[in-house]
Formats: C-alpha cells, sequence, structure tokens
C-alpha cells in the first residue's frame, strides 16, 4: 500500500491524496488550488496524476477545494465511480456548474489580456458538459454502511460535522498479504457543537491516519459572542446609513449566518435592515440544506417543531440577476448583503468590496478562513492600498472578524476527536494546513501519543508493509 500527497499538503487548498492498494488506485478528494489567481490557474490546469489511471474517487465533502477538479479529471479521461454522501451529490452539481461559469468569466479576463500581450490564450479547465458527465460516476454511499467498493477495499462514511454532507472517510484495506490496514481521512472536521448540523463522529480502530491543520496553532472564540458581534455591527451601519458586506461561501457560511440572523429576530435583537443574499448558488444550497433536515442538530430541530424556519430571516431577499446586484451598490444603505465568494477571489463580492471598501462608515465582516494570496486575506491584514479588479484603493471600512463562525475545527477539537480515534494510530499525517499549522498540529499530535507523525511535502510517497 502507498499513499501520495498531491494536493492540500502544506498548504489548505487542493484537497488530493492518492491511495494505491490491492491493485487499484483511488484519490481521496479532487479539490481546485485556490491563491493568487495566476499561480492557481497554471497549478489546477495540469492535473498531478493520469486521470486514465484511476480507478475510483472517495469525495469527503462538497467544497469546492475538495471537489473542484472533478470534472477535469473526467475530460482527461477518469471513467471510475465517485463515492460522496447523497448530500454531496446534490451540492457538487450545483457547485461545479457555479465553477464552470466563473471560470468561464475569468478565462474572458485573462485571455484578453494575454491576446493583447501576444501570448497563447488558455483553455478551459472544464466545461458543464463536463460536470454533467461527472455527475453520473457520482455513487451516493449512507452514512455507517460499508461499503465494499473493490475486493480488498471497504468504504464507510462517518459525520465529519463540516457541512452539509461532509465525511470522515474510513478505509478499510485487507489485500491477503495478513497486512490490513484501516486508514481513516478526516476531511474537513466541523467545529464542535456549531449551528444547524450535528456534531463529528469518532470512528475507532485506524493505524493511518489523515488530519487536516486549518486552525492547530489556535483556539476559536465562544459561539456565545457571534450574536453579540452580529448585533452590534448591525445597530453600527443602522445609525449610520451604512452598509455591513459580508463575504461568504455560499454552502455552509451562509446558512450559518442565517441562522444567527434569525436567532436575533427570534430575540428581538435585529433591527429592520434590508438583508441581501447576493449569490443564486447560494439560493440553491439553502434549499438543499431545508431539504436534508435528517442532518440537523437538536437545536435546530426544536425550532422546526415550532414552526419556525431556521434559515428563514424576515426582510431577506435573494439577488438573482447581475442587473439587480449592480442595483444594491447605487442604493443607499443601511444595509446587509452576503455575497459569495468566501475568500473574494471572484463572484459578485470582489465588485461590491470595490463600491465600499474607501467608506469608513462602512464594514467588512470576515467571517471564514483566508488562504495565503487571496485578497480577503490582504483585507483581513488590512493592506493598503488595495488592489481590486485592477484598481488601488485606500482600505478605509472597517474590518472585522468573527472566527468562532468557522465549520473547522480549532485545536482543541482536533484533539479532542484524536484523542478519541486515535488510540491505534501507529502513523498520522498533518496536511490540509500552512507550514506553520501543520508544525503545530505535528507536534501536538505527537504530544497526545502519535508514534510517529509525518507532514508531507506535495508529491511525497509513503510505503506501508
Amino acid at each position: 500500500m502507498k499513499i501520495t500527497f498531491l494536493g492540500a499538503a502544506s498548504t489548505t487548498t487542493g484537497s488530493m491524496h492518492l491511495i494505491e492498494a490491492c491493485g487499484k488506485r483511488v484519490l481521496l478528494d479532487c479539490g481546485l488550488y485556490q491563491g493568487h489567481r495566476k499561480e492557481a490557474f497554471e497549478k489546477n490546469r495540469n492535473l498531478p496524476v493520469d486521470a486514465k489511471t484511476i480507478d475510483y474517487v472517495i469525495l469527503s465533502h462538497a467544497h469546492i477545494d475538495h471537489s473542484g477538479n472533478l470534472p477535469q479529471l473526467v475530460r482527461a479521461g477518469f471513467r471510475g465511480r465517485v463515492f460522496a454522501r447523497a448530500q454531496t451529490c446534490e451540492l457538487c452539481d450545483i457547485m461545479l456548474r457555479d465553477s464552470c461559469f466563473l471560470q468561464k468569466r475569468d478565462l474572458e479576463y485573462i485571455n484578453k489580456k494575454r491576446k493583447a500581450q501576444g501570448k497563447n490564450l488558455f483553455e478551459e479547465l472544464y466545461n458543464e458538459r463536463d460536470v454533467e458527465a461527472l455527475m453520473q460516476l457520482m455513487e451516493p454511499v449512507h452514512l455507517h454502511t460499508p461499503t465494499k467498493i473493490a475486493p480488498g477495499l471497504e468504504l464507510t462514511f462517518y459525520n465529519a460535522g463540516h457541512i452539509l454532507g461532509s465525511a470522515l472517510v474510513q478505509l478499510d484495506i485487507t489485500g491477503g498479504t495478513g497486512h490490513n490496514h484501516r486508514l481513516l481521512f478526516s476531511g474537513d472536521l466541523g467545529q464542535p457543537n456549531q449551528p444547524i448540523l450535528r456534531h463529528y463522529e469518532y470512528p475507532e480502530g485506524a493505524d493511518i491516519l489523515l488530519i487536516e491543520s486549518t486552525y492547530a496553532d489556535r483556539l476559536h472564540p465562544s459561539a456565545e459572542s457571534v450574536q453579540d458581534k452580529l448585533e452590534m455591527l448591525i445597530r453600527k451601519i443602522d445609525r449610520h446609513n451604512a452598509k455591513l458586506l459580508i463575504p461568504a461561501f455560499s454552502v455552509g457560511r451562509t446558512q450559518q449566518i442565517l441562522y444567527y440572523l434569525k436567532r436575533l429576530q427570534q430575540a428581538g435583537r435585529l433591527p429592520k435592515v434590508p438583508i441581501y443574499i447576493d449569490s443564486p448558488l447560494s439560493q440553491k444550497a439553502t434549499d438543499i440544506y431545508s431539504r436534508h433536515t435528517g442532518c440537523y442538530n437538536e437545536e435546530a430541530l426544536e425550532m422546526i417543531r415550532l414552526g419556525q424556519n431556521p434559515l428563514r430571516v424576515e426582510g431577506m431577499e435573494y439577488v438573482l440577476t447581475p442587473t439587480d446586484s449592480m442595483a444594491l451598490n447605487s442604493r443607499p444603505g443601511p444595509m446587509i448583503i452576503i455575497a459569495a465568494s468566501g475568500m473574494c477571489e471572484g463572484g459578485r463580492v470582489v465588485h461590491h468590496l470595490k463600491q465600499i471598501v474607501t467608506d469608513p462608515w462602512n464594514v467588512i465582516l470576515i467571517v471564514g478562513f483566508q488562504a495565503e494570496n487571496t485578497l480577503g486575506r490582504r483585507i483581513v491584514e488590512e493592506k493598503n492600498p488595495i488592489r481590486i479588479l485592477g484598481e488601488e484603493l485606500e482600505l478605509n471600512a472597517r474590518v472585522e472578524t468573527i472566527n468562532a463562525l468557522s465549520a473547522h475545527a480549532d485545536r482543541d477539537g482536533l484533539m479532542d476527536w484524536f484523542d478519541k480515534v486515535g488510540k491505534r494510530v501507529k502513523h498520522a499525517f498533518a496536511v490540509h494546513g500552512e507550514p506553520e499549522k501543520v508544525e503545530a498540529m505535528r507536534k501536538l499530535l505527537l504530544e497526545h501519543g502519535a508514534p510517529k507523525v509525518s507532514a508531507p511535502v506535495p508529491g511525497q510517497t509513503f510505503v506501508f508493509d
């Protein structure tokens, strides 16, 4: 058995790990790299594997940094099956189509510049036909249901508590040589007791562990402070007729924000300020969330039993067309705009940023992890001036963060999980984190009893007897 780390090794994006066992080649995730536009484009258009040699893909969840390169894998010749939870299959259908749209728009912008410079034009990574072909290969797998994907390879999913449909991947490998292995892959592990979704689970017995490291070096603030800070910021923009812009991933983060706004409204603490969810994808994702209440935690289910929709706030409106989105920029505040993308690298949020960033009464609220070299990271670090759509602008707007909204477990959450699942682990791998986070995870795992811990780099292979 061999594991080769192809993505999300010493970085947080482009999750992709190759398992070779029992004569099969299996990818854990097939994500897009996110970061500096040129670097990301170059990395994503060059798959690190021969797609025709891949037998199966096991997908932990639908976020683009875990699923976003699957259509290119199909375009390049992959014809195997993609195993994922049913909710992940549904979310991938809408998210990957949206990815096609965003890539097409970005490609038009990049190729216009390259043509003017006399350079060769880039081709699309994939299109909707490739997404259609991928969807025909996706095979839903239920939680807690051992599924034999090939002789000697048995897959079982457990709840990861990250976003709807997110899974912990357990792969039992029995190759007939007497050297059996149980591999456990965390995917992205959810923050304990986050809103809406059930808490992550603790599958036991793994001897090989791949664990994410996104927040291995820090603790998140208490979720109890989220509503207080949201209320404070909304009252601020209400007083000054300003705008609160929340860059948010359409899947997961947007639904969390709606949930907290709903709780404020129930408590009579939400000022009557218009709320615009500026993302057709967010509407589609929220509809999928609303259909899968079986994944909800007890608090969200109690709201439903009382006749309340946890994801519907009075005064909210979905903005569906580009024309209506642009109209928000000329409309006076106060207003709340929740727009994708969460790292500000594309989508409608970029145009809103360009309009509001110079006004000191406006507020930009960052509610999720911002990868290196993204516009979102530069905003968090309050770089000045800041380049948006090719224009240098002064960052005068107030920048706020709410780390408690993170859907990733913090240091304590990660170690709570490891202490229960890692009792038989012989070799652990710290992945999905920037170098300092991975190093922090490596040290934590050793302190918590892991006998051997590695921090793999892209392309590194490990062999197991």
